[in-house]
């Protein structure tokens, strides 16, 4: 624990440790019944595991201000199970595990960049940008002709990840993916 921090200086975002976890403010509410101590209602996310609590802790109680960093770092390599990143500023190389990663790996390509969020050293959560510019690897061809309004199919991209995608799109066609909910965006460009 690399300090206190007091419950009148809670906002959402703020990162807190409680029971040697670290968990992110999502809500809280300063509460001063009639009778009684005041009290603060709170809602955490834990950043390891994305649980939910609702804690309610007395005003003026102390939590723990956990070791965290955030480290903008670059994507370099996979091999295996093991991701391999390199930080910005010191250029320190690094790896982090699958798990860790859960579905951002499906969007990590060479030299994109990234941040990592670090807890007590260990790498516990990565966040993508919004869209990433992906290249179809696999896909049926397009007929001249078919254009049923919203029809799909399935599309085979560089980083083995598998997207529906209109079906004028075509092998080698580079797509804009939308990371948070993996869905294809738009055509950047075709292949040639």
């Amino acid at each position: 624990m690399a300090g206190v921090i007091d419950t009148s200086e809670f906002r959402k975002g703020l990162k807190i440790e409680m029971d040697n976890e670290p968990f992110e403010i999502v809500d809280f509410q300063h509460v001063k019944p009639g009778k009684g101590s005041a009290f603060v209602r709170t809602t955490i996310k834990s950043l390891i595991t994305g649980r939910v609590l609702q804690p309610t802790l007395k005003s003026g109680e102390k939590v723990g201000k956990p070791d965290i960093e955030d480290k903008e770092m670059q994507f370099l390599y996979q091999q295996g199970e093991e991701f391999y990143f390199m930080d910005n500023r010191s250029y320190e190389q690094t790896f982090v595990l699958a798990p860790v990663l859960g579905d951002a790996r499906n969007f990590l390509k060479e030299n994109i960049n990234v941040s990592i969020l670090f807890y007590n050293g260990a790498a516990i959560g990565i966040s993508l940008p919004n869209s990433v510019d992906l290249k179809v690897l696999q896909c049926d061809p397009s007929v001249r002709g078919d254009t049923v309004t919203g029809a799909s199919k399935p599309a085979k991209l560089e980083t083995g990840y598998t997207v529906n995608v209109p079906l004028f799109i075509n092998e080698g066609d580079v797509l804009k993916i939308d990371t948070r909910d993996g869905k294809y965006l738009t055509r950047v460009s075709t292949g040639s």
